[in-house]
């Protein structure tokens, strides 16, 4: 009774409180949450990232240390199989599953078997990246804090954003374009506005945290670009064609791997045994350089040296092999290698810059792969300086767009087609939607296959 007799007064206060200061409120209230939890993310993350340093440093003077990978996976797959199914592959899709399907809640036991899992697979070699951990990290502890504070769903879901973001930029240095990925990830098309002020402040506050405990980060400069013409932005628009193709390619490659994992059925660990050794053989066969994080050859592209042209066709069966088959990590890192070196091998096609291709490269496949254009965009501003801007977002959006509908990250809800001649439901996950042509199309495209046959027949004829 005594709480129904309040009830009426708190309509009251909210009838008669002037608007600004409700807003005000929420302000105030969010900027505390988000500066608390990207706080949070920052420490968590230079654990981690401390922790994987010095792991994969004392790892790399064995020699062959890449041995070690069939345990390592081995390891990390009896770790998630028996303490946290939830840390099973790359962490920002757990996140954006969790989110999803149930209000961002993640059990807080995914953060410690996140952190050894990764640790264990980077350190022996595994070809993965380290921003998916240290989002899931964030958000698990994000979902952590909103249960010990009785939050609601939406709030909820606003809180493990922030440490999406925050990992994100607390990982590469860019706390801007994190803080842009952790609201644009989530939909294809749609951006969450109500969440903008706490991820811009979460990303913010953990990239200042983990740059002041000693965090170190790559941003390389450019050289002077040249002046603008109409060829080189042919070249750019052309080169974002190719960049969707290669996101097409490290998509369909990590479906492949999926598939084939699940094809062999057997216990995980003995699974994980098979495709450890399986990596170990193709870096025999082919280049170390292909495992772990693969940040020398990403430097060395951004920086002009020669790369193996077919680097971009290798790292994807590297990469999914090893988040199929037992090993933990992100995704994003291996992106950035596909990226870069694909630009660089663009560039080296058609006599262009190989430093200013590898870089549009590397944001560009982000954009396509990710689905994520406008993180993408801001990313080459933060990392490569404003300069390269116009050519780089140019690059971006083509690469998102020639993706089509599809993503690294399957569980994104869908919240717009990318051409209106295709037909695609919307409000799904892309994993859950198919495409098709509509009636004008398909007419279209059958009138051009009966003209294509027509041509080869006559040409047959001559």
């Amino acid at each position: 009774m005594a709480f129904q007799a309040r009830r009426p007064w708190v309509r009251l206060s909210r009838k008669t409180m002037p608007e600004q200061t409700v807003l005000f409120v929420s302000i105030v209230k969010w900027f505390t949450l988000a500066t608390a939890t990207g706080s949070v993310v920052g420490l968590s993350t230079t654990g981690f990232l401390k922790l994987l340093d010095a792991t994969s440093n004392a790892a790399q003077r064995l020699p062959y240390f890449y041995a070690l990978l069939p345990v390592a996976l081995c390891l990390s797959a009896l770790l998630v199989r028996f303490l946290a199914p939830d840390a099973e592959g790359h962490g920002t899709e757990k996140v954006i599953e969790a989110v999803h399907r149930r209000s961002g809640k993640i059990p807080i036991q995914v953060v410690p078997v996140k952190l050894v899992a990764t640790v264990i697979t980077l350190a022996a070699g595994g070809s993965a990246g380290k921003e998916g951990p240290c989002a899931q990290i964030g958000a698990g502890l994000s979902s952590l804090l909103a249960s010990l504070l009785r939050f609601d769903d939406r709030d909820r879901v606003k809180l493990v954003v922030c440490g999406i973001s925050a990992g994100f930029a607390s990982v590469f240095g860019t706390p801007i374009a994190g803080s842009i990925f952790g609201v644009e990830v989530l939909f294809v098309g749609g951006i969450m506005y109500e969440t903008l002020l706490p991820s811009f402040v979460a990303g913010i506050t953990a990239y200042q945290v983990s740059a002041a405990l000693g965090v170190t980060y790559f941003h390389g400069g450019l050289p002077v670009l040249p002046p603008f013409s109409e060829s080189l932005l042919l070249t750019v628009v052309g080169a974002g064609v190719f960049f969707g193709l290669c996101s097409v390619l490290l998509i369909q490659a990590l479906r492949t791997g999926e598939l084939l994992s699940k094809k062999l059925r057997i216990w995980d660990p003995a699974r994980a045994l098979l495709g450890g050794g399986v990596l170990v053989v193709l870096a025999l066969l082919f280049s170390p350089a292909y495992l772990g994080l693969g940040l020398p050859t990403i430097e060395a592209a951004l920086r002009g040296g020669a790369t193996p042209w077919y680097a971009f066709l290798l790292k994807p069966v590297f990469t999914s092999l090893t988040l199929n088959f037992g090993g933990s990590g992100g995704i994003v890192t291996p992106i950035f290698f596909v990226g870069s070196t694909a630009g660089s091998a663009f560039a080296q096609v058609f006599h262009q810059s190989t430093t200013i291709f590898a870089a549009i490269g590397l944001v560009s496949l982000l954009a396509g792969a990710a689905n994520t254009p406008i993180a993408a965009s801001i990313l080459s501003v933060e990392l490569f300086g404003p300069a390269i801007a116009p050519y780089a977002t140019v690059a971006c959006v083509i690469s998102f767009l020639m993706t089509g509908h599809r993503s690294v990250y399957p569980s994104q809800i869908l919240s717009m087609r990318k051409s209106e001649s295709l037909r695609v439901e919307l409000g799904k996950e892309i994993d859950a939607t198919q495409t098709t042509f509509s009636p004008r199309e398909r007419s279209v495209l059958g009138v051009a296959r009966t003209a294509a046959k027509k041509l080869k027949r006559w040409i047959a004829k001559l």
